[in-house]
């Protein structure tokens, strides 16, 4: 696609001129900055929908990143927030709780809803009301790499974490530094490297009750794989020292035959004789991945409601996601754009965007940041050997559920 869609419908629009009095409502967007493609995107975006809406003024502004929060946290209180805003979803604990978002589910019809795979629309679900969108998408999959599982005698990526255990440890045994599985034990998403394989056993982070899954017997069980793994020598040594970068940066160069990460890797490194596979199922056969948005909201206070709505139905459309997502990078959230030829074509592309049913996401609870710490306490303790897995994560389970109750 490489946003051509997008660039041919604006021929006829680029030189409209609307005088000021002439629009019905102002919408004004703040957006984050994910490369130096955005800025282009949302102002050929904003010329094309002036272009086909010549009563409705777009106003796009495009932020940093890591000024984002703040800038947003400012405009807030001062009342000169956007329209809309790109906000990370984590954000909306607490703008939610500071009722500063509007529920979009008055503006949702069924045909919308239906254009989306369906767990990234509900990504920013909370106590059922739909507060954002998910202006971007990604995911986790298996990397392996295809010359060091061919020299261990590993016919094809393995499909089971049983399998798993087993190809990790016959590449390990090629020597040479060369280990097996690449698992992350330090810094952010630790515990996102333990929820595949706790999903996949069919537990997820949190009951039905809002109590914690780690004391459950998949959990556990979990817990034990990457463990034994350890204890036979078929990871890095020393796993709570890597990140999920080190072991991103090991596997670039050729030293560990398979590792879980996000398709960024599918871009940096083109030429890596390299393959990308479903993350292992568990003894259902279900596989999971950990989906990750960031969404983009409407805010209470706006004047202009449905001018806004109207523009954010359009940068849903799968022409406008497909140029957006492409060119940025992003998988895709609309159903119709996964079936493209640039995703079905690619066989990476592919292994990522066949997940994307099955994703997860952690859920939208205050105190996430501290269950997700005691999280990683408990599996680096696993890890170590300072503890049992059984012992361990019922410990951290009680701690976290007492977390949750404040």
């Amino acid at each position: 696609m490489k946003g051509l869609v997008l660039r041919a419908a604006l021929v006829a629009g680029l030189s409209l001129a609307v005088p000021t009095s002439a629009f019905a409502g102002t919408v004004r967007i703040t957006v984050a900055k994910y490369s130096a493609k955005t800025g282009p995107y949302f102002a050929e975006a904003e010329r094309a929908f002036e272009a086909a809406n010549p009563d409705t003024d777009i106003q796009i502004e495009v932020v940093p990143w890591d000024a984002l929060g703040q800038k947003l946290a400012g405009d807030i209180a001062a009342g000169t927030n956007p329209d809309i805003a790109v906000v990370g979803t984590r954000w909306l604990i607490d703008f939610v709780k500071r009722d500063v978002v509007e529920p979009l589910d008055g503006f949702i019809t069924e045909e919308f809803r239906g254009r989306f795979i369906d767990p990234f629309l509900s990504a920013a679900v909370m106590d059922g009301k739909t507060y954002g969108l998910p202006i971007t998408a990604s995911a986790r999959a298996m990397y392996y790499n295809k010359n060091l599982l061919a020299k261990a005698g590993v016919a094809e990526p393995p499909k089971t974490w049983e399998e798993l255990k087993a190809a990790a440890e016959k590449i390990s045994a090629l020597g040479e530094g060369i280990h097996g599985f690449g698992l992350q034990g330090r810094e952010i998403e630790t515990d996102i490297y333990y929820y595949y394989a706790m999903w996949s056993q069919g537990v997820e982070i949190l009951d039905e009750n809002g109590r914690s899954g780690l004391s459950s017997d998949g959990a556990i069980a979990a817990a034990k794989i990457f463990k034994e793994l350890i204890d036979k020598g078929a990871t890095e040594p020393n796993v709570t020292s890597y990140s999920r970068q080190d072991i991103e940066r090991l596997f670039k160069q050729g030293k560990i035959g398979m590792m879980i990460t996000a398709p960024l890797l599918t871009e940096e490194a083109p030429n890596f004789n390299y393959g990308v596979a479903p993350i292992p199922a568990g003894p259902t056969g279900a596989h999971a991945t950990y989906g990750m948005t960031d969404s983009i909201i409407m805010f209470k206070n706006s004047k202009s409601k449905e001018e806004a709505w109207k523009f954010l139905d359009y940068l849903f459309t799968t022409e406008m996601r497909a140029s957006f997502s492409q060119e940025e990078g992003f998988l895709p959230v609309i159903k119709e754009e996964a079936k493209m030829d640039y995703y079905v074509n690619d066989a990476n592309r592919k292994a990522f965007t066949e997940l994307l049913p099955s994703a997860r996401f952690t859920p939208l609870v205050v105190g996430w940041d501290a269950v997700g710490q005691k999280t990683i306490d408990a599996l680096q303790k696993i890890y170590l050997g300072a503890g049992e897995p059984d012992a361990t994560l019922k410990a951290a389970a009680e701690e976290i559920d007492g977390i949750l109750k404040k």
